[in-house]
């Protein structure tokens, strides 16, 4: 059972009836990168440019709350069409709004008991299998589950470490620059993965709407 109306005879429907466009495994991939690292600039701006106040006030935990509901609020207007046909804002904040709470609880959780990069790649892996477990079964597509993990995960520790190496190499020069830099790479990366992953798990869309 697919979740929000996301099942392949629901998208090709609702599609068929707007004439929607079918967005490519190029455009997809470039919107998630695109529009993910505008969100993820924003995103680390509780951290890069207040970390200090929510240490003072609100806690780590609270920091990386903040973090996350900017990384929500903001993704719906820019990723929204990853889903195929219209009504996609909705479905998509449903859907990306639950399962990147579900991420950001594991990453958190992870990186707070373990710490370093042991935490780190801990909570990246369990993130991104909730969030790639989530998206099957919101678009029925156990087939492409693998792969949808694959690519989340690949790509968000890519861009998660070759983030981290960058602010860590110019910290002590211009401390803000290498704080949203790491937000620039991590967008990229966790977008890369999020447009290949949506469209992977509508492959059987595409291919009824082919017909």
């Amino acid at each position: 059972m697919s979740w929000f109306q996301l099942d392949p005879e629901s998208i090709a429907t609702r599609a068929r009836a707007a004439s929607s466009p079918v967005p490519s495994l190029g455009s997809s991939l470039g919107r998630g990168m695109v529009g993910f690292t505008l969100v993820s600039v924003a995103g680390f701006v509780p951290w890069a440019v207040f970390g200090r106040w929510f240490r003072q006030h609100g806690g780590e935990a609270g920091m990386y709350a903040a973090c996350a509901a900017v990384f929500i609020l903001l993704t719906g207007p820019l990723l929204h069409r990853l889903i195929i046909g219209p009504g996609s804002m909705s479905r998509f904040y449903k859907l990306f709004g639950l399962s990147f709470t579900l991420y950001s609880v594991a990453w958190i959780v992870s990186w707070m008991k373990l710490g370093g990069h042991t935490g780190g790649i801990v909570g990246l892996l369990s993130g991104t299998a909730i969030m790639g477990v989530m998206m099957a079964a919101a678009f029925d597509a156990w087939g492409s589950v693998i792969k949808a993990i694959a690519a989340l995960f690949v790509l968000n520790s890519a861009g998660y470490f070759i983030g981290g190496v960058v602010e860590a190499a110019l910290i002590k020069q211009h401390a803000l620059a290498a704080k949203l830099l790491w937000g620039v790479f991590y967008g990229l990366g966790l977008g890369a993965g999020l447009g290949l992953a949506y469209h992977f798990c509508q492959e059987r869309a595409r291919a009824l709407l082919a017909r």
